[in-house]
């Protein structure tokens, strides 16, 4: 037995806290950290769920890739950066394998219309029926981000989008 594996004063063998002792520290560090990444990207399709009145998990991920993805294609400068910045990050990581992210196009000046036609057929709807799930998608959005950060978005966007994302569901 190594001398890690001793149970100390008032620990049975196999106790967690001989087994917490027996993991070394990184390793606990990265398991919290997992742990909390999963439960905020959990905590944020639950939300996006509720809100935009979805079905299951998966529609609430895709709903989430495919408007984040159209609108990052929106944003100039480096305000698409700064939103990612703010967002759960198993979600970052999903934008990045995105269709539109991997192609690599710049920014494009696009309005409402372009839009509900983009995700629509990233989702496979008619496009009158994507504006309720693009406004559920902004709120949950807006509530992962700062009200600053939120400011900066709307500023950027044409008057058509900005009424999407300063009226989200």
């Amino acid at each position: 037995m190594a001398a890690h594996d001793i149970p100390g004063p008032g620990q049975q063998p196999g106790s967690p806290t001989q087994r917490r002792t027996a993991v070394p520290l990184d390793e606990r560090r990265r398991m919290r950290h997992e742990s909390r990444t999963s439960q905020t990207y959990k905590a944020f399709l639950s939300y996006l769920r509720d809100v935009g009145q979805l079905p299951s998990e998966q529609a609430a991920e895709d709903a989430a890739v495919s408007v984040l993805c159209v609108l990052e294609q929106r944003l100039v400068g480096e305000e698409d950066n700064d939103l990612e910045a703010q967002l759960p990050m198993k979600l970052r990581e999903l934008m990045v394998r995105c269709d539109r992210h991997e192609a690599g196009p710049p920014p494009q000046k696009f309005g409402r219309a372009e839009m509900l036609t983009m995700v629509a057929e990233d989702l496979d709807m008619e496009p009158d029926d994507t504006e309720p799930i693009i406004r559920a998608v902004f709120s949950a959005i807006q509530a992962q981000i700062s009200t600053g950060e939120s400011d900066d978005i709307g500023g950027e966007l044409p008057p058509d989008l900005r009424d999407l994302w300063v009226h989200p569901a």
